[in-house]
């Protein structure tokens, strides 16, 4: 019986793919599992027995996933599994930014009393007129499972794309349009687009990449728009540049004091993927890799370690081991499983920058004795027994 913790409310969709043998525990004492969507758990204290976490979303920016990897805890994202929610929500804020779409609503809403508003509207509204965006240069920086659906339906309505992203993976270089441009750096989408979306995670490498050097290479009246994380953006410059007219319009999912209510700058209260349909798909997705980590070893997802699949164990016994990824590791786990006796059928390890994690399938059950060497070798998280 495995017991799992929600620290968020999560869908009931995704928790009903859970089986009877799972147990939804009201706290977090003897949790296996964790699942959680926008609560800070970096000073939250993580018992033992938790072994992993999974994160109904993609960013990871309220889990401290390094502390956790130290500890063996694995922590999984939903990549995605919110895109199209997303992706949604970038269009409308391009229709928005382009067209004074909310400016004419609110007049027409202060005019409810006024039994001429048909005419009165008919002569006002010149001043809620905007451009379309078919035939505009769209610059997508980061082309993932967002980024990547953005740019396809972008090229629908017409515009034209481009694209950068030096990691992009094969299948989403795969997933685009041939009719994407793929630009080599990021001055090229600078420079030539009218509208810049910003779809990368917050890194070191990242914070503030959209800062004053770059407003001052793009094009006058751009629109800028960031449904990623807003501190991406260097918003001090930002102001400098609505105020210039180099910006025309900034649209954010991101509300904060120095955005919020100002004039030129659009911010939705992180509606990006707040739709029935993403929370339950990131909902559904946390679950099924909980279930294959705690019930079979594999690794799918995960941000602090590494990706890793034996299927389903057919061998008498299996056990993983979260590491730390350093030389002669395996070696010593195969000497003390070979000094009990206990024989090899299958075996798997994966590394991701600091951390490795290794699955071995054996002949017959391994020993405490056996169980406790491998913990006490130095470098070792956590070992598990999965079968």
């Amino acid at each position: 019986m495995f017991q799992y913790h929600c620290l968020n409310p999560i869908a009931e969709k995704g928790l009903k793919l859970f089986s009877t043998e799972y147990k939804q525990t009201d706290s977090l004492e003897g949790a296996d599992a964790v699942l959680v969507r926008s609560a800070k758990m970096h000073e939250l204290e993580l018992p033992d027995s938790v072994k992993a976490i999974a994160r109904a979303g993609a960013g990871v920016n309220n889990i401290p996933v390094k502390e956790y990897a130290e500890k063996g805890v694995v922590v999984f994202n939903t990549p995605g599994a919110n895109a199209n929610g997303v992706k949604e929500l970038v269009l409308a804020g391009m229709l928005l930014a382009s067209r004074d779409i909310v400016g004419g609503i609110e007049w027409v809403a202060n005019q409810t009393n006024k039994e001429d508003i048909d005419k009165r509207a008919e002569k006002q509204k010149k001043q809620f007129a905007g451009c379309e965006i078919s035939g505009k240069k769209l610059g997508i920086i980061g082309l993932g499972a967002i980024g990547a659906m953005v740019a396809n339906s972008a090229s629908h309505l017409g515009m034209d794309v481009y694209g950068y992203d030096p990691y992009i993976s094969i299948d989403a270089a795969w997933n685009l349009s041939r009719t994407i441009h793929h630009s080599k750096s990021l001055d090229e989408i600078f420079t030539l687009c009218d509208y810049i979306t910003i779809h990368v995670p917050l890194l070191d490498s990242t914070r503030k990449m959209i800062n004053r050097e770059a407003f001052e290479k793009m094009k006058d009246g751009v629109v800028l728009l960031n449904f990623a994380r807003d501190l991406l953006v260097d918003e001090e410059a930002l102001i400098d540049a609505l105020e210039s007219g180099k910006v025309k319009k900034y649209v954010t999912d991101f509300a904060n004091p120095l955005v919020a209510g100002r004039e030129g700058i659009l911010v939705t209260p992180h509606l990006g993927a707040s739709t029935e349909e993403s929370e339950e798909n990131c909902a559904e997705m946390a679950v099924k890799e909980i279930r294959d980590f705690l019930e079979n070893g594999n690794i799918k997802n995960s941000v602090n370690f590494p990706n890793c699949d034996m299927g389903t164990c057919v061998a008498v016994g299996r056990i993983s081991i979260t590491h730390k990824n350093i030389p002669n590791m395996i070696s010593q786990f195969t000497k003390i499983l070979g000094d009990e006796g206990v024989n090899i059928a299958d075996m798997t390890n994966k590394s991701k920058g600091e951390f490795a994690y290794t699955l071995i399938d054996l002949e017959s059950a391994a020993s405490k004795t056996a169980l406790d060497a491998l913990q006490a070798v130095d470098g070792v998280a956590k070992v598990r027994v999965i079968k």
